[in-house]
């Protein structure tokens, strides 16, 4: 779908790597720069081989990858040069940085008027925190997010993966084919600057939190795996100690749930008849529930609640996930080539969009694995990289 879109990734880490890759799994040839040094955090993120960065490897997918540092002018100028050739620049320097190095957006656009530029950064390119710098975790925790995830006892938790700046990548991927779907109807428009607060995409997927607060006077918090919003919607677990998640938050559902498990008399108890009923009254629920699970072992459970129409599932690890007959049904998990490891698992490209023809990813590249194709292209010779390698321009 976006086959024939030049996008430089001029990032580091994550969230806008992530855009990237995205795009690149949808057809977009994608470049990666590096500084020459490989000094990309990413490339020391777990998990990690002594020999092998395996995030980077399965995160910057589908991507040629070169070595160049801008702040060295003949970098300057072979940046601005490949700025000629490219419909998209993503980057996700501090606000200003760009504009310290040479490269403010006027300079950019001097050199292809229909530039597109995505600005990831925490807070945005203008307020009091535009200068700020942050990872997932601070996103995640002044957007609310945190806030939500955890137990009374607990407090506030974070999940096990930079799920803040991998929601901010979705947005810019989604930035990106808004950008590029503008362009392509309006091609007589010039490029433009798309700003994206990774606090603000976390954020927007908060959609109730405000107006709750404002109208009802409710902060919504940490409550555990019970959802305070629909009842009911909570974890269990069995007699043999599995973990299971149950929602039967809608009326037929309920009913069908308390014809399967013996308590057909909560159907005619007042205090269940609505879910907003069920979320005042969840605590005699939850008992009851929890009381029934504790009783069944797991391959019970399957059959009844399967039997029920029930929506649930023990909850998944990633062994699990890999072997699950609808995951090797849909090739949910796909293989990619690698020079290193021959073959690495991935999750597969998100959607499956008909009338596409199928790709051949690979994991992401080496330092500087692309320099003579992408600069030769430039018109760069042999000897001109050789020499601009060893004046660690790349």
């Amino acid at each position: 779908m976006l086959q024939g879109i030049k996008i430089l990734d001029f990032s580091t880490v994550l969230a806008a790597p992530f855009a990237a890759t995205l795009c690149a799994d949808l057809g977009a040839q994608v470049t990666k720069i590096e500084l020459p040094d490989g000094s990309d955090a990413l490339r020391g993120l777990a998990p990690t081989t002594p020999e092998h960065a395996l995030y980077w490897k399965v995160v910057n997918r589908n991507k040629q990858g070169i070595t160049l540092d801008v702040r060295q002018s003949e970098g300057r100028d072979l940046f601005l040069k490949a700025i000629t050739r490219t419909d998209v620049l993503v980057e996700n320097f501090r606000t200003g940085t760009l504009d310290k190095w040479g490269l403010d957006l006027k300079t950019l656009h001097e050199a292809n008027p229909h530039l597109v530029v995505l600005r990831i950064t925490g807070f945005g390119q203008t307020g009091p925190y535009a200068k700020r710098p942050g990872f997932a975790r601070i996103f995640e925790a002044m957007s609310g997010l945190t806030n939500l995830i955890g137990t009374p006892e607990s407090g506030p938790q974070h999940p096990n993966l930079p799920i803040g700046d991998l929601i901010t990548g979705v947005f810019g991927a989604f930035s990106i084919a808004s950008a590029m779907a503008s362009l392509r109807a309006r091609p007589e428009q010039g490029g433009f600057e798309i700003d994206l607060s990774a606090t603000e995409a976390i954020f927007r997927l908060l959609d109730p939190l405000a107006v709750e607060h404002e109208v009802l006077g409710y902060t919504r918090s940490h409550v555990g795996n019970r959802a305070d919003y629909t009842a009911p919607s909570n974890m269990y677990r069995s007699k043999d100690h599995i973990w299971v998640t149950l929602v039967a938050s809608s009326n037929p559902i309920f009913s069908r749930l308390c014809h399967a498990i013996g308590h057909a008399e909560w159907l005619s108890d007042p205090r269940f008849e609505t879910n907003p009923g069920r979320c005042r009254h969840v605590q005699v629920i939850d008992e009851g529930i929890s009381q029934w699970f504790a009783s069944h072992d797991f391959i019970e459970i399957e059959h009844v609640l399967g039997q029920a129409d029930v929506p649930y599932t023990k909850v998944f690890n990633i062994k699990d996930v890999l072997a699950d007959p609808q995951v090797q049904h849909r090739q949910s998990v796909m293989r990619i080539a690698d020079a290193d490891l021959g073959s690495i698992p991935a999750p597969c490209v998100v959607p499956r969009m008909s009338g596409t023809s199928e790709m051949t990813h690979r994991s992401g590249p080496a330092v500087g694995e692309h320099n003579a194709d992408f600069f030769g292209q430039l018109g760069l010779s042999s000897s001109d990289l050789a020499r601009l390698k060893e004046q660690g321009v790349i």
